[in-house]
């Protein structure tokens, strides 16, 4: 099954616990029902903790959200030298989070490194995805500003073949990289794809979007959703559409 990761890009714990006892109402029957039947009685959505929120709340919020029974993708983005970032995943793996990552330009050993930081740190079972380009970045930018000289689907593709063989467990990119990322890497290879929007939405500041229907065709493992599920009316029920049409089940 293709999984939605519910983006909590809040400032404070209010408004993230707010928005996760909305969740809290997804109904797992109604879910399995229409047709996805692997759901577990235990089974809740995975959540997304970046920046904003953990700078603003720290490790604490991290080990509530987690004793709520909630799965946490913690997305900080390491990028430092190998040392450094090594460091700071044996810190990290402490918290218990089920995905962390890091940014695929800080090169393979730096990668490597954060791997064995993770699993010395007794983070064995966390998932670590780098990330390639983001998906704010355009082909404009990737060329004028970044000076990569290369497609950007080229230079995700190279991005992800150096975390293959970091040893990392998959990458986060865009909708539209994800299927030639698993030609090249394999299908074992995660795919983590923010950038998601239902249709007529706005993309606001991102570049490179997709609706969960176009994602899952896309052949995502998982699709990060922000605005579409957190400011909408019924949180849940958004969050409910977002999984059945990820997964091509039609509404």
């Amino acid at each position: 099954m293709r999984e939605v990761i519910v983006a909590l890009d809040f400032p404070n714990k209010e408004e993230s616990i707010g928005l996760l006892k909305n969740l809290d109402r997804v109904k797992i029957s109604r879910l399995r029902n229409r047709g996805l039947a692997e759901l577990g009685e235990e089974f809740k959505p995975y959540v997304k903790i970046g920046m904003e929120l953990f700078y603003s709340e720290g490790a604490r919020l991290v080990r509530e959200i987690k004793d709520m029974g909630y799965r946490i993708f913690l997305d900080l983005k390491l990028h430092d030298i190998p040392n450094t970032v090594q460091s700071a995943m044996k810190v990290l793996a402490g918290l218990g989070v089920d995905m962390c990552n890091l940014h695929c330009a800080g090169g393979i050993k730096m990668m490597r490194d954060a791997k064995e930081g993770l699993i010395d740190g007794g983070g064995e079972d966390t998932l670590l995805i780098g990330v390639t380009q983001l998906t704010s970045t355009s082909e404009k930018v990737l060329h004028e500003e970044i000076l990569i000289n290369r497609t950007m689907e080229e230079a995700v593709l190279n991005y992800s073949l150096n975390g293959k063989l970091a040893g990392l467990d998959g990458v986060v990119c865009s909708p539209w990289e994800a299927e030639r990322i698993h030609e090249l890497c394999g299908y074992q290879f995660l795919t983590v794809c923010p950038g998601i929007r239902f249709a007529s939405q706005s993309s606001n500041d991102q570049v490179r979007v997709a609706t969960p229907s176009k994602a899952g065709e896309a052949g995502c493992d998982y699709i990060v959703v922000g605005r579409s599920i957190t400011q909408a009316e019924m949180p849940y029920e958004a969050y409910e559409r977002a999984l059945l049409e990820l997964n091509g089940i039609k509404l």
